[in-house]
């Protein structure tokens, strides 16, 4: 899949719900296909005794994930350059996750042009969960 840059506009959005009811078992998945086992994400006692939480939460990098996906299924993995975010608050069992992906500029580089995007999830009351950037390659 190739994107080129007369099928893409600055201001132009994406915009697609990446998880509806996030399970505790995609949490637990993803601890086991990343080797992350903090137990603020698969031990429910040591979340809310031990660490203060009202209990277990989604990775950062599992909901960057999710995110991602806004973005590759508009322009594809092989064009996506660069993708960074920051995470701005917990994502929960239970929540659903949409995400946005706005193109900021298209640029002219050395190497060909160039989308700049700007990301952002929130879950189903509106909190912002992430924010970000991304830049992806374009065809002529």
């Amino acid at each position: 899949m190739s994107i080129s840059t007369a099928d893409i506009k600055v201001g132009e959005t994406r915009e697609s719900i990446v998880v509806g009811d996030l399970k505790r078992t995609r949490i637990v998945q993803y601890a086991g296909a990343s080797g992350d086992f903090n137990p603020l994400h698969t031990d429910e006692r040591f979340a809310t005794e031990v660490a203060g939480y009202p209990g277990v939460f989604a990775h950062g990098m599992l909901t960057m994930g999710m995110t991602g996906r806004v973005l590759t299924n508009w322009v594809g993995t092989e064009a996506l350059l660069t993708f960074g975010v920051r995470f701005k608050a917990q994502v929960w069992p239970g929540d659903t996750l949409t995400a946005t992906a706005t193109v900021e500029s298209i640029e002219d580089t050395p190497a060909g042009p160039v989308a700049r995007f700007a990301v952002r999830t929130v879950t189903q009351d509106g909190t912002e969960v992430v924010t970000g950037t991304a830049t992806a390659r374009l065809e002529p």
